[in-house]
């Protein structure tokens, strides 16, 4: 499969994802967020958790801090 056959394929859910403000690069942080709610919901700290993330997923903390509130922020008004 071509890439422009995936991009006609998935052309409206792109289309209303980056109208919504959705990063699409941020596909492959959603077990890093996943991981976060579940710790959160279990007390953990803030601070603990955004250590932890950014080692188990290479990244600095102040990505997962970025991430989190990016993942938790609503969409762009009138775009979905």
């Amino acid at each position: 499969m071509k890439v422009i056959e995936l991009l006609k394929l998935n052309r409206e859910l792109l289309t209303i994802c980056r109208a919504a403000g959705v990063r699409i690069d941020d596909v492959r942080y959603i077990e890093l967020y996943n991981d976060y709610a579940r710790l959160l919901a279990d007390g953990e700290k803030t601070s603990y958790i955004v250590a932890l993330m950014a080692e188990k997923y290479g990244v600095c903390g102040r990505k997962v801090y970025d991430l989190i509130r990016r993942f938790k922020s609503d969409c762009t008004l009138g775009a979905v």
